[in-house]
């Protein structure tokens, strides 16, 4: 689903799902900025999913923004296909809609500016995944405000 196709108003999660962690990020109510939220460690589908449904009601989102992770030429690839299966499974258990962002060098950009902000290596391995979902989101913000102007 593309972004456009989100309710027209209320917080978004924007999602990096990595194979070891899940970015969360959060949009304020207005959509005008992402906010990194926490990073969940994952471990079981059902697991890593009531979190989400936990995050989903704890902060009234209205509707889920996943980092596309495709190749750089634009195809897709096994982990395409996985963050797709994992918005399958979600759906099953959430009615909110989820629609994909391009997420190509998200977690580059962010680690670029930790690195120039001088952020020690420990602290930028807890941070980049959430940076990552908020970087991802706030690309989806401004193409939902451009969208409506």
């Amino acid at each position: 689903m593309d972004v456009t196709a989100l309710p027209p108003t209320g917080k978004l999660l924007g999602l990096d799902l990595g194979t070891k962690t899940i970015g969360v990020a959060i949009s304020d109510g207005m959509r005008y900025s992402a906010t990194p939220l926490e990073t969940i460690r994952r471990t079981k589908f059902t697991e890593d999913a009531n979190r989400l449904l936990e995050l989903i009601k704890e902060n009234n989102a209205v509707g889920l923004v996943l980092g596309l992770p495709l190749n750089m030429d634009g195809s897709e690839g096994p982990r395409v296909q996985s963050t797709r299966a994992f918005a399958r499974n979600l759906a099953q258990k959430t009615d909110l809609p989820i629609a994909f962002w391009d997420e190509r060098l998200s977690t580059a950009a962010v680690t670029r500016t930790l690195l120039e902000a001088d952020v020690r290596r420990s602290k930028r391995a807890e941070v980049v995944d959430k940076l990552a979902a908020s970087y991802i989101l706030q690309g989806a913000l401004e193409r939902l405000r451009r969208g409506t102007l």
